[in-house]
């Protein structure tokens, strides 16, 4: 798990020596797509096939899967490690391979959580769950520093590091792990994994295109395209819903949402990954944007040092995780989980009363609130949503949940950053052309860069280059004298010009993860009591009992 969400991440710090190392301008008319799809195709993929993926672990069993996860995982991190193509060739390589490598870690995230639930007895299974989803959750944090450190030195080596711990997780898995969980041989549903692939790729891809710019508007959400691949995507899904209620046996058990204790886990996760899901990105602009930049730092050593500066998150999952599962394992999951969704719409208030010039211990002790919510939430939240379910349906069961949770991730990105967008198109315009016509830029270029979509100066923060060193025509700058080509360059300029729309945008987006927390903590209050669903008994004929709950 933890190898898996550090792949998840590791790429958006090590995003710009990656495309120098391709040969490639992401930034440049056309090639947004490409950068953006090598952000989001795995969260795509994972997304997408979890649910699959743990019901053939239901069927044919959890630990096959799981340790096939771990080949083809590490088929897909050699393949990416040896890119050798450059340009647009070069990109969609690393796109495709970033895809079947998402393969692997469906595979991985579908029947990790059930093998574990399968294997601790009901009294230490929110601890073992609580290691797991700090496993997971830590990764995505650990992985903005190792790209960091990595993608400098060398970026094929991004890739590289998941070999090692990859060939070894394989040779253990097939040699240690054994099945213990209760098998469910059934028919494949293939209408029903046609429809759910179709639709939820339709909708995922809708929201990855709706936030770029489409036809002069600053988003692409009136791109017909855009709108027929969500409005079809649902259609698909209403469908594939449909068709699971008449097939004898269904890949998504719609009738396990009749179970209080899942059906309120699931949501509340689902919310709580709206909230956070962008935060990441939003957190990472704001300080290599912005924050790093006035401090003294490069814009090219931002990138590592904002994977630096946000470790007090993972300190407070690392912290509250597995403390927080095991607490659980005694008074059940609803005051952890409750209370997790609270503190943490507390720090995203604290987060948002900042100044976008703030003071690092502020910023840090926010962080560290934050991880620290998350962490209480996670672990019991996960442990009722597994202890909820019949063992032969935690393959299913636990791919539902992860889909909700992955799926979420993708549509947090776009809320955020169309929240983001929406927040500074405003003022960001006329703010930009009329900083840069004061420092001698001609109004005819400084009005150009002024109607910019305000997602080329988002993107270009977020990979760390010198935004007006990028976007500026080199031939503007070099009409000017060096004493303006040096403070439009510096690093107090264009960070001082934005911070103004940049701090308006924060307020929007900072409230809607509020807002997102608030309404998780209550679905979480709903989930009732401490429940948990029992092993079939059997009786002395060998036939098997209905399950007992309690």
């Amino acid at each position: 798990m933890l190898i898996a969400t550090i792949n998840s991440s590791i790429l958006l710090i090590a995003l710009p020596d990656i495309f120098r190392g391709v040969r490639i301008d992401p930034l440049a008319p056309g090639n947004t797509s490409l950068l953006l799809w090598l952000i989001m195709g795995y969260l795509v993929v994972t997304a997408v096939l979890v649910v699959s993926f743990g019901r053939l672990g239901d069927m044919y069993g959890r630990v096959r899967m799981y340790n096939a996860g771990f080949a083809v995982f590490t088929v897909f991190s050699i393949l990416l490690s040896v890119t050798w193509l450059h340009g647009t060739a070069g990109a969609l390589w690393l796109i495709v391979m970033r895809i079947l490598q998402g393969v692997g870690g469906a595979l991985l995230m579908a029947n990790s959580t059930a093998i574990i639930t399968d294997a601790f007895p009901v009294e230490q299974r929110g601890l073992a769950l609580g290691l797991n989803q700090v496993a997971g959750i830590a990764g995505s944090f650990i992985g903005l520093v190792l790209g960091g450190l990595l993608g400098p030195v060398e970026w094929h080596t991004v890739f590289l590091v998941s070999v090692p711990i990859g060939v070894f997780g394989t040779v253990w898995a097939y040699w240690k792990l054994h099945d213990t969980g209760v098998r469910n041989p059934a028919r494949l549903d293939w209408w029903g994994n046609l429809t759910f692939a179709v639709g939820l790729i339709a909708v995922l891809v809708g929201i990855t295109y709706g936030i770029q710019p489409y036809a002069g508007h600053t988003m692409g959400w009136t791109n017909p395209f855009v709108l027929a691949m969500l409005i079809g995507g649902v259609v698909v899904l209403g469908v594939f819903c449909v068709i699971e209620t008449k097939v004898p046996d269904p890949m998504f058990r719609l009738r396990l949402f009749r179970i209080r204790a899942f059906t309120a886990g699931n949501l509340a996760s689902l919310l709580a990954s709206l909230g956070r899901g962008g935060l990441q990105f939003i957190l990472i602009i704001w300080l290599q944007g912005i924050w790093l930049p006035r401090h003294g730092y490069s814009f090219e050593s931002t990138p590592l040092w904002a994977g630096i500066y946000m470790l007090p998150v993972t300190v407070g999952f690392l912290v509250a995780g597995p403390l927080s599962g095991w607490l659980s394992d005694r008074f059940g999951a609803r005051p952890f989980a409750t209370g997790g969704m609270a503190i943490a719409a507390v720090s995203f208030l604290w987060l948002l009363l900042l100044p976008v010039n703030f003071a690092y211990w502020q910023f840090a002790l926010a962080l560290l609130l934050n991880g620290l919510g998350m962490g209480l939430f996670a672990s019991p939240n996960r442990a009722g949503i597994m202890n909820a379910l019949p063992p032969h349906r935690r393959g299913v069961g636990a791919g539902i949940s992860t889909t909700f949770q992955n799926s979420a991730m993708v549509l947090s990105i776009g809320i955020f950053f169309s929240l983001m967008i929406t927040g500074i198109a405003r003022d960001l315009p006329s703010t930009l052309t009329n900083g840069l016509v004061a420092q001698g830029v001609p109004a005819s270029s400084a009005g150009a860069l002024g109607a910019l979509p305000p997602v080329a100066v988002l993107f270009a923060s977020l990979l760390g280059y010198n935004p007006l060193g990028t976007l500026l025509d080199p031939s503007v700058l070099h009409q000017l004298p060096q004493s303006r080509v040096d403070v439009l360059t510096g690093r107090e300029f264009f960070p001082d010009l934005i911070s103004g729309p940049f701090a308006t945008g924060l307020t929007v987006a900072f409230g809607f993860a509020i807002a997102a927390c608030l309404v998780a903590g209550v679905a979480s209050w709903l989930r009732g009591g401490k429940y948990v669903a029992e092993e079939p008994v059997r009786d002395g004929s060998g036939t098997e009992a209905p399950s007992a709950a309690r």
